[in-house]
């Protein structure tokens, strides 16, 4: 350990640091018995007495806005061609797999290992899209929130900040009634999804939050997304869903509804600031400008785009 690690300090000591929307400098920040700031007080110019000078310039933690802790059960066994044809679908194939034969306690130890890692990489926050519910027969566990609790578990384990999403998860595709019985533990109702958001609340953990998720346009359908969002109207927690993320998906929507997805869920006058659109990578300029007036937000995953060759996301705009 460096004898300058800030192992018993309360007062630290930033030449410049992230501060309400911009750097500013000499930034004093007091800590309290919980490892959490109680005071961030830029142009302290002298240092505190007792106060570690830190080396460099400071962020605040970062918060990963898209995770699905199981599939770092699998993180490099799927970057292999296995046919003639390789893409997201056939690498979608490979991790319905793995979700087939992760339980509760396998699902917390990965969920740790994963949230250590994003620990060390600066983030002190997770919103986990949560869709592996039920045990691998497809039947619920007798605790609905086994799998859910089992990340929240994973989560306390290493100290990292936690916002459960429960996602609803009705079918495999716009034309297709159910779901493929590879996606058996996934199944979920308007109903059983705002039933785990609430009990999670209850639980009453520190650092764990819970909103709700639709896992897409395609696996749920328009009457289900629209009494979600309706039965949340009174509720600030946020709810986020996968959206254009394949041209695939694009051509489906515009096929089933007559409209690319986003604009499909733009005219559904339900998106506000609580919406969280994820991916979006095919998205035209005139959604894009339908989102921001919205005042709904984008989650944008670049390392995972690139790992499935997704498409590139009209950033600038």
């Amino acid at each position: 350990m460096s004898p300058d690690a800030p192992v018993a300090a309360t007062t630290l000591h930033a030449p410049h640091a992230w501060v309400d929307g911009r750097w500013q400098a000499d930034v004093r920040l007091d800590i309290g018995a919980d490892g959490r700031c109680t005071a961030v007080t830029p142009g302290v110019r002298e240092r505190p007495a007792g106060a570690h000078t830190l080396a460099g310039p400071v962020l605040p933690g970062l918060v990963n806005a898209h995770s699905h802790a199981f599939q770092r059960a699998f993180a490099g066994r799927a970057e292999r061609r296995e046919g003639a044809h390789d893409d997201f679908w056939s690498w979608r194939d490979r991790m319905y797999g793995v979700a087939l034969r992760l339980t509760p306690e396998s699902l917390r130890a990965v969920a740790a290992q994963l949230y250590a890692e994003m620990l060390a990489g600066g983030y002190t926050h997770v919103c986990e899209f949560h869709y592996l519910h039920h045990a691998p027969d497809g039947r619920p566990y007798a605790d609905r929130c086994a799998m859910a609790r089992a990340l929240a578990q994973g989560a306390q384990d290493v100290g990292i900040g936690l916002t459960l999403l429960p996602v609803l998860y009705e079918r495999a595709g716009f034309t297709q009634p159910r779901l493929r019985d590879d996606q058996r533990r996934f199944a979920t109702t308007v109903d059983e999804v705002l039933a785990m958001r609430d009990e999670i609340r209850a639980w009453g953990l520190d650092g764990v939050h819970a909103g709700v998720a639709i896992h897409s346009l395609r696996a749920a359908s328009a009457e289900s997304i629209r009494t979600l969002a309706r039965r949340c109207a009174d509720d600030p927690g946020p709810i986020h869903l996968h959206i254009a993320e394949q041209t695939a998906e694009v051509d489906d929507c515009v096929a089933a509804t007559g409209q690319r997805p986003i604009e499909w869920l733009a005219a559904q006058g339900v998106l506000d600031a609580r919406w969280h659109l994820v991916h979006a990578t095919h998205a035209t300029p005139a959604e894009i400008d339908a989102v921001a007036r919205s005042g709904a937000g984008v989650v944008v995953c670049p390392t995972t785009e690139a790992n499935l060759g997704d498409g590139l996301f009209d950033l600038p705009r």
